[in-house]
């Protein structure tokens, strides 16, 4: 319906601009412009020259008096200025005052005839006004008075006006009272004449203002007056908000020229003021009441405007209610259509209690959803009718809208209504099955539970028989188990599903009933005379019956036992078999209803997942380049668009046309929905780089979250919540797939696709653990490095790290390391990273951990020992050299172990890449000589303090080889090792050959790797080596104690050569020793640094 387009009445504009214009009219006339347009303002340079004034003196019969005083230059003043000047001043006095004529007094006693003369001809040549006497002061020294004397009655004729010469002062005021004449005239009236033009200038400054602001009133009320009435709530409310401004802004001019008014009458009574005894002159008193009629004036424009005001605020007001109303119906339209169809989707009943009683909860959870629309729809029918009865101005269509509402309101209670009774009442029937059911297994139960050994007897059938009677009474007793009356009072629910299910039930019921039967024929014709032995076969208490099998209730008898028994169990497995199936088919379509329930919940959410994307991407990032929108984006936020939303567009076009299309092929078939996530896992990890970004985004949101471009998009889209709230759906999102696919699992265990479903789920958890991992990878600061030569990011957590060091031959435990360090450690396919964590800081996404780099140990010459002394969450790790050793302690045990497992992937894998690098080149390349030969070469540069650094890895390799034989030789025959005496830690070398097999007996459960020593050059030569092999009888006994680690190709006899450097450097090695733990102790102050 359009909207209603109301006019302002012409007769509330005709009034306005009426009065305005009299308010313009009358300001000119008391200006007195109509006459005189020159204003003080624009001769103010003439008026200063004061060659001629207005004292405001008047003579007897009230004249205005114009006095010319002494001035040396009147002759040299031009005409256009002279007449400017006298027509000005004949200008201010009223026109009553002026009426009577004005007497002019020329002062020209210091001056000459003919100047005299030139100014009484220039007076009687041009004067404005009436002139009703002159009167002057002729020249006071004796030759000038003589001459004026005689050539003035000589020319008495030319002048043309009535001119009195005067003598002296005296003569004057025989004429005008002194009180009326300043004091250069010998009178008494005080006159300023720098205060004479200020105060004409603000007078008429004032008289301006009112009449410019009248006239501004006149446009603005006939613009608002020809303003087109809105139809949108938007606009509606900034047309209202627009006028009310320039309405408030206008007022607050009014006000100040109110306020200008009124200063302007306490500066025209500051003599009064000053002086109480003294009193205004004639012209001041004119000035006063000028300034009073124009505040009069104004006050009046002010009111004319504040009552056309009133109506046209009552009208832009009406306007808006009505847009609002507007607004509000096509949204309960929209909404009552939505709950309807809501609503329209519960056609189904259930076909199990339990499916009819989760309809029924949902069913609920929607009326209360309802309930809140349907009071909307009262609220905005009561508001409606608000308006018609408020106003004249509403049609008809605004009742019409709100019939509408009242019909749908009432049609969608009504139809709330039918489905809870109708789902109400499924639940009643699916009880009563159940009653039937019960009383089925009841009875099977019964039957299977009567002594049969009793039944041989007279007194037993008879107690028996009246049992089974006593339960057919209880079935005849409940009228409602009929199926008769079942089709008849639930006939408005039965589907064909449920419609079966009855049957199904009543044919139990009717099948039970008939072997009721017989064994009631049976039992009486026992009860009535035994001849023989008589055995009724009977279902055991667990089973059940079903019409296929009702042959085998039928009474056995036999003589013999084994046969009896045959029969019977013959019987339990079939009727227990069918039982089961009918649980297991009902417990499968309840899980049927929960998968499509599922299903369904993620269709729905997916497609306003795309739908608000599409809305965030239109509403703001669209509008990043919309030219009208530039003036209100602000420079921060200038060509940040890919900062401020990531890769959101790609995020909405991968789930606009692709993702939500193949998830919506797996409507019918919920439980295979696990495919779809892993055909197009891939293209999901487009989330990764949406997070990685959202702290940038989250900061750049932050500095511009107040400014208008975002505030006008919000109003534009009419959205509640702010744009960080949407900037935040994808994060959401990714995290909602790994709930649904859960809760998709937990009713789909032994379906078809629960293999795919599992998968999926852990494919969505490796992106949020990626995820995770990598927002802490980018929070680490001091890294010269580039992280991403150190591989993939396999781990990362929090750990308290001990740290041992040797420097040269001195081991030096870092005695301010009592108390651990808090590290935490990331572990890289290369490398393993030591980072200290910083305090959190900021809000939201910025409220985010940081990470020092403290320290980095390259997987390639690392060991790592599993369990360490003390404590099981301990494990060490430790450079080749055993130069650094790192105890490392987790949180529980089952964090330590998962750690440990994947350090040792890690390990183990670049083991098995260099056996395999090795194994693919010859042999014959490399001989024992040149072995030989590399080895002693080895040792000496060892002893000197050289490593040779850049030995390709082939050679290390060959190295690796002829160091390892032996060692590996007497693992595989079993050889039992035994150290001679306990080794120093830091003189133990890693086994390079991981222990892939269990604990070991006699070492604790300790497990050793290390991948270092495959590419680490010996220290000691081939001789030495084989010497320690020889002669050291080694054995790995848990009672020698060996700090955690061991090493078999380690000797614990020490070289002689090394020996005598020890001696010789004994002194020295002690002074070291003392200064680095000095050092260390100073280095190490802090234990968290």
């Amino acid at each position: 319906m359009p909207m209603i387009w109301m006019q302002t009445e012409k007769a509330v504009v005709q009034e306005l601009q009426r009065r305005l214009s009299n308010v313009s009219h009358s300001i000119d006339e008391i200006m007195q412009k109509e006459s005189s347009p020159l204003f003080a303002a624009d001769i103010i340079t003439e008026l200063k020259r004061q060659f001629a004034f207005l004292s405001g003196g008047r003579g007897q019969d009230g004249s205005p008096i114009i006095i010319f005083p002494e001035f040396p230059s009147f002759c040299e003043i031009g005409d256009q200025e002279f007449r400017n000047v006298l027509t000005y001043l004949t200008s201010i006095p009223s026109l009553s005052a002026a009426g009577v004529g004005f007497i002019v007094v020329i002062d020209r006693r210091r001056d000459r005839w003919t100047c005299l003369k030139a100014t009484l001809l220039r007076i009687s040549g041009w004067f404005p006004a009436n002139l009703r006497l002159v009167l002057v002061l002729r020249p006071s020294a004796i030759l000038q008075r003589t001459f004026s004397d005689v050539f003035f009655k000589l020319h008495r004729d030319d002048f043309k006006v009535p001119v009195l010469m005067l003598s002296s002062v005296a003569d004057l005021h025989s004429y005008i009272e002194r009180s009326q004449l300043t004091q250069e005239l010998g009178g008494s009236q005080y006159y300023c004449h720098k205060t004479w033009i200020s105060h004409r200038t603000d007078l008429e400054s004032f008289a301006a203002l009112v009449k410019r602001m009248a006239q501004r009133l006149q446009v603005f009320g006939r613009e608002m007056a020809e303003t087109e009435l809105p139809n949108n709530l938007l606009t509606a409310g900034n047309l209202l908000n627009a006028h009310t401004s320039r309405k408030d802004r206008l007022k607050e001019e009014i006000t100040g020229a109110l306020s200008q008014g009124r200063k302007l009458l306490e500066n025209i009574r500051e003599p009064v003021r000053r002086d109480p005894d003294s009193s205004l002159n004639p012209d001041q008193l004119e000035n006063l009441a000028t300034v009073h009629r124009l505040l009069s004036q104004l006050n009046e424009s002010s009111t004319a405007f504040d009552e056309f005001w009133i109506q046209h605020q009552n009208k832009l007001e009406l306007c808006l209610k009505l847009c609002q109303f507007e607004h509000s119906f096509q949204q309960l339209q929209t909404e009552l259509e939505q709950a309807t169809e809501t609503l329209n989707s519960f056609s189904d009943v259930g076909i199990s209690p339990a499916q009819t009683e989760h309809l029924l909860q949902e069913l609920t959870n929607h009326e209360k959803k309802v309930c809140e629309v349907l009071d909307r729809v009262r609220s905005v029918v009561a508001e409606g009718q608000g308006l018609i009865d408020g106003s004249q101005n509403v049609d008809d269509s605004v009742a019409v809208k709100c019939s509408e509402l009242q019909k749908a309101r009432e049609n969608l209670i009504q139809e709330l209504k039918d489905k809870k009774t109708m789902l109400t009442q499924a639940r009643e029937l699916h009880k009563k099955l159940e009653m039937v059911c019960k009383w089925c297994d009841d009875g099977i139960y019964m039957l299977a539970s009567q002594p049969l050994d009793k039944c041989q007897s007279q007194e037993g059938a008879e107690s028996a028989l009246s049992e089974l009677e006593f339960y057919l009474e209880t079935a005849n007793e409940k009228e409602l188990w009929e199926i008769s009356t079942v089709w008849l009072e639930y006939e408005s629910i039965l589907n064909n599903e449920l419609r079966e299910h009855v049957k199904r039930a009543f044919e139990k019921k009717a099948s039970l009933e008939e072997m009721f039967e017989k064994r009631r024929v049976s039992l009486k014709k026992l009860a009535a005379k035994q001849t023989r032995p008589v055995q009724p076969v009977a279902p055991r208490p667990e089973s059940l019956s079903s019409p296929a099998h009702r042959e085998h209730e039928n009474i056995c008898i036999s003589e013999d036992s084994d046969s009896r028994v045959s029969c019977k169990e013959v019987n339990f497995d079939q009727v227990d078999r069918s039982s089961r199936n009918a649980s297991v088919s009902e417990e499968e379509e309840t899980l049927a209803v929960l998968r499509r329930h599922v299903m369904n919940e993620l269709l729905e959410t997916e497609r306003a997942y795309v739908e608000e994307l599409m809305c965030v991407l239109q509403g703001y990032a669209a509008e990043m380049d919309n030219p009208s929108m530039a003036p209100l984006l602000p420079a921060a936020l200038q060509n940040k668009k890919d900062v401020l939303f990531g890769n959101m567009q790609e995020i909405y076009n991968f789930h606009k046309r692709i993702f939500l299309k193949e998830l919506e092929t797996y409507t019918d078939c919920p439980e295979l929905v696990g495919r779809c996530f892993l055909d197009w896992m891939r293209e999901l990890q487009i989330y990764e780089k949406y997070c990685h970004n959202k702290p940038r985004s989250e900061s750049l949101w932050r500095q511009c979250s107040d400014c208008a471009f975002f505030q006008e998009c919000q109003k534009k889209l009419e959205h509640k919540l702010g744009l960080d709230s949407y900037l935040l759906k994808p994060v959401q999102r990714i995290t909602k797939y790994q709930l649904l696919l859960k809760e998709m699992i937990k009713y789909s265990k032994g379906c078809e696709g629960s293999v795919e479903l599992q998968a999926a789920l852990s494919s969505i958890l490796g992106i949020l653990k990626a995820v995770n991992d990598s927002m802490h990878l980018i929070a680490i600061t001091g890294y010269e490095g580039n992280l991403g030569d150190l591989g993939r990011l396999l781990m990362q957590g929090s750990f308290s790290v001990w740290a041992e060091h040797k420097r040269g031959h001195v081991k030096v435990i870092e005695l301010a390391r009592f108390k651990p360090m808090q590290r935490h450690l990331f572990l890289h396919e290369k490398a393993l990273l030591f980072c200290k964590r910083r305090e959190e800081s900021g809000e939201g996404y910025e409220k985010a951990p940081s990470y020092s780099f403290k320290q980095e140990l390259s997987m390639a010459a690392i060991g790592i020992t599993e369990t360490a002394k003390g404590d099981s969450k301990k494990f060490e790790i430790w450079s080749s050299s055993r130069d650094e050793v790192y105890t490392v302690q987790a949180v529980s045990e089952e964090v330590k172990t998962i750690w440990v497992t994947e350090i040792r992937k890690l390990l183990t894998g670049q083991l098995e890449a260099y056996k395999e690098a090795r194994q693919q080149k010859a042999p014959e390349q490399f001989t024992s000589e040149n072995s030989s030969t590399n080895r002693k070469n080895e040792s000496r540069n060892l002893r000197s303090g050289g490593v040779e650094k850049q030995k390709t890895e082939e050679e290390r390799g060959k190295e690796l080889e002829n160091i390892l034989e032996p060692g590996m030789t007497q693992r595989a025959k079993g050889a039992s090792f035994s150290f001679e005496t306990k080794p120093k830690r830091q003189d133990i070398r890693s086994d390079p050959t991981p222990l892939e097999t269990g604990p070991h007996p006699n070492l604790g459960g300790v497990r050793w790797f290390s991948t270092s020593s495959l590419f680490q050059n010996r220290r000691r030569s081939t001789h030495t080596e084989y010497t320690r092999w020889t002669k050291g009888s080694l054995s790995l006994d848990a009672s020698v104690e060996h700090d955690g680690y061991f090493s078999a190709e380690e000797q614990v006899t020490s070289d002689p050569e090394e020996e005598k450097e020890d001696k010789l450097c004994e002194d020295e090695l002690q002074s070291m020793k003392i200064e680095e733990e000095i050092q260390l102790s100073e280095e190490t102050e802090d234990p968290e640094e």
